[in-house]
């Protein structure tokens, strides 16, 4: 049998204390399915005398990250801290200049400068593994790397974020506000409690532009994505869209046109009996849609220790499967000096169409001003509904329902825009894209 793979790990939260107490518990079954031995001989964390629960008396301690990645006698530097800067950025770029393979849960650290990290890699030979940095326990960039090599893909898409998909099902389920929803999220340990890298958003998108360079072969954009997260979902939204036959969930989209790359992330009404509107609680789903495969919808736990820890172990034993002098998969797919620019696409039509609630004062004329100024911007109505009590002059505020055929964000921008002007609305609009997955 081969020497022992021997890890350094940087970060000992709940992954990094999965990760050890796995990596204990199935040590023999691991040697021998690997053809090697997985030792953890170095470690670093916040605080040294913390329980974890789990036995580090065989591991060399270090102060601090960048050290352990210099200086350790290591085969590959595991890196569980998070965050898009130091100490994870010069940790990782410390081992990769060293050679020594890196594997990291870290998406904000990839979205940030995961082709100059890349590049380090390619040049001394080491290979970046990231499996656990988007959607948890689901393989998905394996698929995209390494599985669906010949394939052209066309369209990406997803519920990355548990937190969000958590508090948006608890919110339809149990019909509580999202003010709500939000604190039990936090008193689960599923929100942290400054929540809003994961409710706005931020968090899906780093994940989907790492999902948008493995599928397109294009460079990160990671800031240029359209960006919307769910504060603004009220339990009125949920209600609204059941009447539709719709479910609301955070969706990362990624598709290639003609001319170019579009990202975004926002909430959006899918059909009820599609797959992906089943996906519930802090279960994430990717949808990967190509010409050769067809669809490929993959669902399974997108946080938690287990988890995360077996996508960071599943690296770990390529890299020990893996023998000296070995062509290495890229970390993006292609070489990083194959990568294409990012090429942002043109606004066009969304073919779902857009949902859009208004709270209006009753005033004689108020449906026929909405649709003229819809008609003004070319926008086509699938409905207008009335989702209240009929308009009385003189009577309480009501909600009014709209849906959209195919037009454009810029279109039903101008039109909300020239509604707000005409003096009956109450409050700020609602506008939730319609999408219409072809898994189900």
């Amino acid at each position: 049998m081969a020497d022992a793979l021997k890890i350094g790990i940087a970060g000992l939260g709940t992954v990094g204390a999965s990760l050890v107490r796995i990596l204990q518990d199935r040590h023999e079954m691991l040697a021998t399915t690997c053809g090697r031995a997985i030792e953890t001989t170095a470690v670093t964390a916040r605080d040294r005398n913390r329980d974890r629960g789990v036995d580090l008396s065989k591991a060399t301690w270090f102060e601090d990250a960048v050290s352990l990645a210099r200086d350790a006698d290591i085969d590959v530097f595991v890196e569980l801290m998070g965050g898009s800067g130091d100490p994870a950025y010069s940790a990782v770029k410390a081992a990769l200049e060293r050679g020594i393979h890196v594997v990291t849960a870290n998406k904000a650290l990839l979205a940030a400068h995961g082709i100059e990290l890349a590049k380090i890699a390619e040049e001394k030979g080491a290979l970046l593994n990231y499996e656990a940095a988007v959607a948890g326990g689901i393989p998905v960039i394996k698929a995209l790397r390494e599985s669906m090599t010949g394939n052209t893909i066309s369209r990406v898409y997803g519920i990355m974020n548990g937190t969000c998909n958590y508090i948006l099902t608890k919110m339809e389920k149990e019909e509580l506000s999202f003010e709500a929803c939000l604190k039990e999220a936090q008193r689960l340990g599923y929100a942290e409690a400054d929540p809003a890298f994961d409710i706005e958003g931020n968090d899906t998108a780093h994940k989907l532009s790492i999902l948008t360079s493995l599928s397109f072969g294009t460079a990160i954009a990671a800031d240029d994505i359209y960006l919307e997260g769910i504060t603004n979902i009220s339990i009125d939204d949920i209600h609204a869209a059941a009447d539709l036959g719709y479910r609301i969930k955070l969706l990362g989209v990624a598709q290639r046109t003609d001319s170019g790359i579009e990202q975004r992330v926002h909430p959006t009404m899918v059909p009820y009996d599609s797959v992906i509107a089943q996906v519930d609680g802090v279960t994430n789903a990717v949808a990967i849609e190509s010409d050769i495969l067809g669809e490929l919808l993959m669902v399974g736990p997108g946080a938690g220790g287990n988890a995360t820890a077996s996508a960071v172990l599943g690296d770990i034993a390529d890299i020990a499967k893996s023998r000296p002098g070995a062509q290495h998969v890229p970390a993006f797919g292609r070489p990083t000096n194959a990568l294409l620019p990012y090429k942002r696409a043109q606004i066009q039509s969304h073919e779902g169409g857009y949902f859009i609630r208004l709270k209006v004062v009753d005033r004689t004329g108020v449906f026929a001003s909405i649709a003229t100024r819809m008609a003004d911007n070319g926008i086509s109505l699938e409905s207008i509904m009335q989702h209240s009590k009929q308009l009385m002059e003189g009577g309480e505020p009501q909600t009014i329902i709209l849906v959209t055929h195919a037009t454009s964000e810029h279109s039903v921008r101008d039109a909300i825009k020239a509604i707000k002007g005409e003096g009956y609305l109450v409050g700020e609009p609602q506008v939730i894209r319609i999408e219409r997955p072809k898994a189900n």
